[in-house]
């Protein structure tokens, strides 16, 4: 089912050449990046690839979902919460494909509530809605550091 945009509150503009072994900007120059497969891939992994980038975007927008449901139930969220976010890109039948593993840390956190927060920032992220039911995601709470 597709889902369509009830009002746009922001886009972004990005600008690339060369594909994987090339350069990325935005529009608002903020951001400009080289980009160069990694060594796995037989790159010379000198620069960043498009999985990091996504990697980095999804843990950021995870984490100000978890953050947005925190503020609306009037739950305390650790200061130190953290994502670590793993992408990988391996072959599927049609080409290529990706698999997402967000590992959360809510230190001193009870479990079930840990897993609560997580579970319902996972129905409100942006990049957990582009995802789902088209990618592998996996969601690990950690509460004990």
């Amino acid at each position: 089912m597709l889902n369509k945009l009830d009002k746009i509150l922001y886009t972004a503009h990005a600008h690339t050449t060369g594909g994987r072994e090339g350069k990325s900007s935005t529009s608002d120059g903020v951001l400009s990046v080289s980009l160069t497969p990694p060594k796995e891939m037989g790159g010379s992994g000198t620069a960043t690839n498009p999985e990091q980038l996504f990697a980095m975007g999804y843990s950021a927008c995870f984490l100000s979902a978890m953050k947005h449901i925190a503020s609306q139930k009037k739950i305390k969220i650790p200061e130190n919460v953290a994502i670590d976010a793993d992408v990988s890109i391996g072959p599927i039948p049609q080409g290529f494909g990706i698999a997402v593993k967000l590992t959360i840390l809510l230190p001193g956190m009870d479990q079930a509530s840990a897993q609560d927060l997580v579970n319902s920032a996972h129905q409100i992220c942006p990049y957990s809605n582009a995802t789902r039911g088209n990618i592998e995601v996996t969601l690990l709470v950690l509460v004990n550091s």
